[in-house]
């Protein structure tokens, strides 16, 4: 039986408090990435308020993964009984509203998240995600600009990468180059960021520095099996051919004809090709 399954049978036939007790249990034995405290001797006690907190909203991060957003609530719930002032709860609350379709809610989840704990980098990370996607890109950028400074927060690599992409929309350009640079240099395999820096070294004429950006991009997405945008193969189109490697564009040319046929890059492309 899968532990989702196994859960969901226990939520049924026990009572709250022991199943948080055997949850506990279960991430001890590894089932879950978390811990709970154990005695000297090496006995499991009960879990401490916090720590069913985070049990909980382990289990409501996992029915949200697998799409059962009624169950990822239920434990968002069952959080919320226990402590209903902790950030975090709110941060994965907003995951569901928003994937629910409640925008609004979702903002106003995120804020009470960031007002609760205002050192709660990743509930400002997905802030700032969600100001983007509205096009509000200033607020997104001033989110971002806090969470790159948390210096011992996880995702900070995607952060900067995330600083440089809402710097880029709202003119901000040689921010973008320092944020997409730090991105890379917490996490060399973010294709977005070296295909990003890519073209801002070629815009600005720094030819050497763009295709060794570029080369970059492709090696990654390459290892990882990633399908090239419209926009990246004209970056690669652009690049390569200033370095006249006429094969490469023409692998690249051939590429954007086949699956993007109907993408204004293609037609970028041909009016480079027909310029020449």
């Amino acid at each position: 039986m899968s532990l989702m399954k196994l859960v969901t049978v226990m939520e049924h036939h026990l009572p709250k408090p022991k199943i948080i007790f055997i949850v506990a249990a279960m991430l001890v034995a590894g089932l879950l990435p978390s811990c709970v405290t154990t005695t000297t001797g090496g006995f499991l006690i009960e879990p401490s308020s916090e720590q069913a907190v985070q049990d909980y909203l382990q289990l409501a991060i996992a029915y949200y993964d697998a799409d059962d957003l009624a169950g990822a609530r239920r434990h968002i719930n069952n959080a919320m009984d226990i402590d209903d002032r902790n950030s975090d709860i709110y941060t994965v609350l907003a995951l569901v509203l928003q994937r629910e379709g409640d925008i609004d809610l979702a903002e106003d989840s995120l804020r009470r998240a960031i007002r609760l704990d205002r050192n709660n980098s990743r509930a400002k990370n997905n802030y700032a995600a969600l100001l983007f996607s509205l096009d509000r890109f200033e607020e997104a950028y001033n989110q971002l600009e806090q969470v790159t400074r948390d210096t011992n927060y996880t995702g900070r690599a995607i952060a900067f990468e995330n600083l440089g992409r809402s710097a880029l929309r709202t003119n901000r350009e040689d921010v973008a180059v320092t944020a997409f640079g730090r991105a890379l240099q917490l996490n060399s395999n973010l294709y977005v960021s070296a295909l990003e820096l890519a073209l801002l070294k070629f815009k600005r004429q720094d030819w050497d520095g763009s295709r060794l950006n570029y080369q970059q991009y492709l090696t990654i997405v390459e290892f990882y099996i990633i399908p090239h945008t419209p926009r990246a193969l004209l970056a690669g189109i652009q690049i390569e051919g200033h370095f006249h490697n006429q094969e490469m564009v023409d692998g690249f040319g051939l590429v954007l004809r086949a699956m993007y046929s109907d993408s204004p890059e293609y037609q970028t492309y041909i009016g480079l090709d027909n310029a020449h």
